[in-house]
């Protein structure tokens, strides 16, 4: 990589930067359908934690009506393992699902 770092563009050096050249596939939060949670308690609970829209939490939640599952959110281990935590503390079970 070359970066100009003084004030003559014809002067150029090059700089050695590390780079992450692995990419991690994000891990699936899956929403589990049951016969206890109504629709309105799974809405509710992806607009206040995972940050839906009301027209994508009702989305999702016909989907894992239908399904009986679905991945609500994509992201890393790390982001996602709060919130599914807090799914499960509502008692709408919740799994993470990571990429093999």
């Amino acid at each position: 990589m070359l970066i100009s770092n003084n004030t003559n563009p014809f002067i150029k050096e090059d700089i050695d930067t590390d780079v992450l050249t692995a990419t991690e596939d994000p891990c699936s939060l899956i929403v589990w359908n049951d016969d206890v949670n109504t629709f309105d308690w799974v809405i509710e609970t992806l607009v206040q934690i995972c940050g839906h829209s009301k027209e994508q939490a009702e989305q999702c939640a016909i989907l894992i009506h239908f399904k009986g599952k679905y991945a609500v959110k994509k992201d890393s281990f790390d982001n996602l393992k709060p919130q599914c935590d807090a799914i499960n503390d509502r008692n709408i079970n919740a799994t993470i699902e990571i990429p093999a």
